[in-house]
């Protein structure tokens, strides 16, 4: 991290990342970009928010899972940008769901990568979001458009249960067909407290009271193997 001032035009980023390993690798590799210096790093939201309002940096870094104690990423974003709406966002997670990317952008986030990004493209998405533009990694990308076309397709089957994201539909899809939490977590390669929290959506934008209920509706419009 740079202790030099900062000179005019050069972008000032933040990283927030809980993984001091990664936050460091990160920020190291940003800070070496010619034009780019890191003023600051954080772990948490609340330091994220702090280090935005001590530094009013261009760009905050952001990872959306930050930790199970912890508010999220989702958090981050939003009272960054609520203290200092001139900052652009770019998100650098694991999480490739299709409710995080959405929730991401609609929070205010310009960018979205994955943490397996290299050198050059998470550059690219640095002057990019900093500039204005609205940039997604080749991976979130495919998924996007094939979310997107797929609703909109004409003559595409319908969707079943169309007010569940595409994430959602994949873990009804495996708990109708009697997988438990755990194993659901497994398949998707999702952290458990995911998995909770896409069970506890699919209930409520079913109006389903209990679990069986929801397996129910999901065997009906042929999911599960139903």
């Amino acid at each position: 991290m740079s202790g030099e001032p900062e000179a005019a035009g050069v972008v000032s980023v933040v990283v927030v990342d809980d993984h001091p390993v990664f936050r460091m690798g990160l920020s190291v590799l940003l800070d070496a970009l010619p034009g780019v210096t890191v003023v600051a790093e954080a772990g948490s939201a609340e330091a994220a928010v702090a280090a935005v309002r001590a530094h009013g940096p261009d760009l905050a870094v952001v990872d959306l899972h930050l930790g199970e104690r912890q508010p999220s990423g989702i958090d981050a974003i939003r009272g960054v940008l609520r203290i200092r709406p001139q900052t652009a966002v770019l998100v650098v997670t694991m999480l490739d769901d299709d409710d995080s990317v959405f929730a991401a952008m609609r929070s205010g986030a310009r960018g979205y990568l994955l943490k397996g990004a290299g050198p050059e493209e998470i550059e690219r998405a640095v002057r990019a979001v900093v500039n204005g533009e609205v940039i997604l990694g080749p991976a979130v990308a495919s998924r996007a458009v094939a979310y997107l076309t797929g609703l909109r397709s004409p003559g595409a089957a319908p969707v079943p249960l169309p007010e569940l994201t595409a994430r959602e539909r994949e873990v009804l899809d495996l708990v109708a067909r009697g997988l438990d939490n755990p194993a659901v977590s497994r398949r998707l390669v999702l952290s458990p407290k995911t998995v909770r929290n896409h069970v506890s959506s699919i209930l409520a934008k079913l109006q389903a009271a209990s679990r069986a209920e929801a397996v129910v509706r999901a065997r009906e419009a042929g999911l599960g193997g139903g």
